[in-house]
């Protein structure tokens, strides 16, 4: 089983940057790919990004690409999103996920971490 922790959220103001982590443990860790999801009010679950932590290969939502940055420190088991120009509309809880390969679908994602807070202001 994976056990995934969420920090780095907040409350930051729009064109401001926060940077989220993600550290993993539990056995079977490095099968897994890690990304982040991210749920509004009223809106369903979306995926954001992606990394694959053995290649280094990353995927990235259109609405977040040239913004964010997702990377990966192997060594210490914790994946990053490096998130620049905020904008109000990505006010959400981001979440931080496993699955065997990078997805869109969180259905299919096989474990969650709790998630963090990210508010932007106007």
């Amino acid at each position: 089983e994976v056990q995934l922790v969420e920090s780095g959220g907040g409350l930051v103001q729009a064109g401001g940057s926060l940077r989220l982590s993600c550290a993993a443990s539990g056995s079977g860790f490095a099968d897994y790919e890690i990304g982040w999801f991210r749920q509004a009010p009223g809106k369903e679950r979306e995926g954001v990004s992606c990394i694959s932590p053995s290649d280094g290969s990353t995927n990235y939502a259109d609405s977040v690409k040239g913004r964010f940055t997702i990377s990966s420190d192997n060594a210490n088991n914790t994946v990053y999103l490096q998130m620049n120009s905020l904008k109000p509309e990505d006010t959400a809880v981001y979440y931080c996920a496993a699955q065997v390969l990078c997805t869109w679908y969180p259905s299919i994602v096989d474990y969650w971490g709790k998630g963090t807070l990210v508010n932007v202001s106007a």
